[in-house]
């Protein structure tokens, strides 16, 4: 859980340096700290490759002493999953790190995830066990150790968000975002099995938001980013069906994996920031659907 979590304060916050602001969160966390107010660095692979190995100097030379550093930056798992995407993304931590031990930053924030919880149906908590079950969820870890490292003398946040949906998500996992491609292409939604898996979804700007706050509070720690409610997959894709006109149906197809349950227990999220509210799953679909029928119409 959180610690070290100081009050939010009217008092001027350092300039926050967002690593992967093209991703899918990096562009809603933007967008918040814009709205707010709030001075920002964008970076993306544009300006700093962090795969090169000039990229830890080339990053030190643009950060300011007393920055906040949040790192975004990953190769999700549709790059893939292999032995070379594992080491980009590890040389992508180590530059950071490098950056962050010549150009020392008031906060460090990492963006990791919910993978590095193994699958075993229990309650996820922070307290749960963090074990790597792939090269992805190793990954994960690996980048949370060298950073707490590096960042060992400042504040230190790692964020596990679980399941991230909205509008203008280009990755393709099974979910929300998948289902309504698929609605859209196919004229159906295809789930595995009969779809009774069950995921927490945060919608991307409630995540935003939680790192905005992360950053306000100068928070050290642990926390997942997770609402404490897990609907089936076939919930979901009913839901995502609906928005359609007509519904679209929801196929199911014979079950090629274990079933598997994911639930959160969210009593540090809540204690960290007892007034925060999350996005509905059926609002924040709807807000989603609405926006991607929206800029389709307007291609």
């Amino acid at each position: 859980m959180l610690t070290h979590h100081r009050e939010a304060t009217g008092a001027q916050l350092p300039r926050v340096v967002v690593i992967g602001a093209r991703g899918f969160i990096g562009r809603a966390l933007c967008r918040r700290l814009t709205a707010a107010g709030m001075s920002h660095l964008p970076l993306t692979s544009a300006e700093i490759d962090l795969t090169k190995a000039e990229a830890g100097a080339a990053l030190a030379g643009v950060l300011r002493e007393g920055d906040a550093v949040v790192l975004l930056s990953a190769l999700t798992p549709d790059k893939g999953r292999d032995r070379a995407t594992f080491m980009r993304n590890i040389a992508m931590a180590d530059a950071v790190c490098g950056a962050i031990e010549m150009k020392t930053p008031s906060h460090v924030v990492y963006v990791s995830s919910d993978a590095v919880y193994p699958f075993d149906n229990g309650l996820v908590s922070e307290q749960s066990p963090a074990i790597s079950t792939d090269l992805y969820s190793a990954m994960h870890l690996a980048r949370e150790t060298l950073l707490r490292q590096a960042a060992a003398k400042i504040p230190y946040a790692v964020l596990r968000p679980t399941m991230v949906y909205g509008a203008g998500d280009t990755h393709n996992s099974y979910g929300p975002n998948r289902f309504r491609r698929q609605a859209v292409k196919d004229g159906k939604i295809t789930l595995g099995g009969a779809g009774e898996e069950t995921r927490d979804h945060i919608a991307v700007d409630d995540a935003a938001a939680l790192i905005q706050l992360v950053l306000q509070h100068t928070s050290d720690g642990v926390l997942n980013l997770a609402t404490g409610h897990s609907p089936s997959f076939d919930d979901v894709a009913r839901l995502v069906a609906g928005h359609f006109s007509p519904p679209v149906p929801v196929v199911h197809t014979p079950r090629q994996s274990p079933i598997t349950y994911r639930r959160f227990d969210i009593t540090a999220l809540h204690k960290a920031f007892p007034d925060f509210r999350f996005t509905s799953l059926e609002d924040g679909l709807a807000t989603a659907h609405s926006v991607e029928a929206g800029a389709a119409a307007s291609q």
